[in-house]
């Protein structure tokens, strides 16, 4: 039997019933009852797109300009465009599999319903490391801004050491509601500093700069310079661990498409905007992050404003990767409901040993940067569009007649099987490109040393 938004449904040919979802995994993960002292059913849409948009505009942004330099203007908002309108469509499957399986709560649930357990291992770390990943991404994205403000005054793995220390009390909550206010004004202040660099760069123009409208590259050469759109674009579909892990705190789950949409329209045009604007006045000189281009005092204005933003960000990755441990350990239990001395205390260590290991990747590894790189290639090119065919094909084939059913849709079929080609394509191509970097980087001596300033 499957519950199909609140129905029942019988399941002829499964290979993924009953023995795949077990009376303590068959329920929703936080089914709220009166009893309960936490209740994480709390999310309105609106407040779910406001966290989407604070986690996923932060770092984007900054990464795009300078691809446009390479692809030039024309491909690169093509590119913008599409990925944001193919991921508002792999958001749409991924919705419909949440409401479909009501105990999904992270990708590990959905591999182990589609794959079975090594599959939801294998997800599951995926989802950890990637979370981990991004808050040491927003960890340094913090020490640049602290370290422009202070004119370079204090050694940066110090900088490192105070912004982890202020995400981890931001991840702290237990529920996402609690961190719903926090959302509103760290979306409002990245969108904030985004206005402002356009109009730092509108005001000081680079004199003489060269624009690229199309540009032909090599293939090394143009998915190298697609790869931070595309990158961007990976976290800009929530990656699916993260979307799932949402809309389980929702109060209607039903809403969930209505945020996808806020989310894509939003981040599509913003990127596109702030891209063009940015790159038109600077030229194929913009740096990444693009806040560096501007003058000093529009970069430390850029970087103070948005500050709060990428310490909110490292906070919620953070939140992510210990919620995922943390439900995996307690799920059903009375742990995840109520304020126990266990549950509180393994909660802290695990928000702790999050924003811990991500402190210590960006600082003690030279080539974090490069890392993130295959991070998103192995994992995120999976959760954000590849998995998302796989979603259609299983529930089709489990829920609507099986090989029949598919055959039936030979549209929804082939859209299926070419994302799930997309994300493939993505995955070892964006891993060639960064390993390649990393070798790159090596062998022109641009690896820094461990634990220095």
């Amino acid at each position: 039997m499957y519950e199909v938004h609140g129905q029942s449904y019988a399941d002829e040919n499964a290979s993924t019933s009953a023995e795949k979802q077990d009376s303590g995994n068959s329920r929703d993960v936080f089914a709220e009852d009166d009893i309960h002292q936490i209740q994480y059913k709390t999310l309105s849409w609106q407040s779910v797109s406001l966290l989407m948009i604070a986690e996923i505009v932060s770092n984007g942004m900054l990464s795009l300009p300078s691809a446009l330099a390479v692809v030039g203007i024309v491909p690169a908002v093509i590119l913008i465009v599409f990925l944001g309108i193919f991921g508002l469509y792999t958001a749409k499957l991924l919705i419909d599999f949440k409401l479909n399986h009501s105990n999904v709560h992270t990708m590990g649930d959905a591999g182990y319903i589609m794959f079975g357990p090594v599959a939801r291992e294998l997800l599951a770390f995926g989802t950890v490391a990637f979370a981990v990943f991004g808050s040491g991404s927003e960890l340094l994205s913090s020490q640049q801004a602290l370290s422009t403000l202070s004119n370079q005054g204090m050694c940066s793995m110090y900088l490192v050491i105070i912004t982890a220390a202020v995400a981890f009390l931001i991840s702290l909550p237990r529920t996402l509601g609690r961190l719903a206010w926090m959302g509103l004004l760290s979306a409002g202040v990245i969108t904030l500093a985004g206005f402002v660099a356009m109009i730092g760069a509108g005001a000081n123009p680079v004199p003489g700069r060269s624009l690229t409208i199309t540009a032909s590259s090599n293939f090394y050469e143009a998915f190298l310079a697609v790869t931070n759109p595309v990158r961007t674009f990976l976290c800009l579909r929530l990656t699916s661990d993260r979307f799932f892990i949402l809309i389980s705190e929702m109060r209607r789950p039903q809403d969930a498409m209505k945020a996808a949409w806020c989310l894509q329209v939003f981040a599509t045009v913003f990127y596109a905007v702030f891209s063009i604007v940015l790159y038109v006045y600077i030229g194929n000189t913009v740096q990444s992050p693009a806040f560096f281009s501007l003058p000093p005092a529009w970069a430390k204005a850029t970087f103070g404003i948005a500050l709060a933003n990428f310490l909110f960000s490292a906070g919620l990755y953070t939140h992510t990767a210990a919620k995922l441990v943390f439900v995996r350990t307690f799920r059903h239990s009375e742990h995840i409901h109520s304020h126990t001395l266990l549950g509180w205390t393994v909660w802290t260590l695990l928000c702790f040993a999050g924003i811990a290991i991500a402190a210590i990747l960006a600082i003690a590894v030279p080539i974090f940067s490069y890392l993130i790189g295959i991070a998103a290639a192995l994992f995120a090119a999976w959760y954000t569009y590849g998995l998302a065919g796989f979603f259609w094909l299983h529930d089709v084939y489990h829920l609507k007649g099986g090989v029949d059913g598919i055959k039936q849709r030979p549209i929804g079929a082939i859209l299926a099987v070419l994302t799930i080609l997309s994300g493939a394509f993505i995955c070892v191509a964006g891993a060639y490109v960064s390993i390649k970097l990393i070798v790159e980087a090596y062998l022109n001596g641009q690896v820094g040393k461990p634990f220095v300033c």
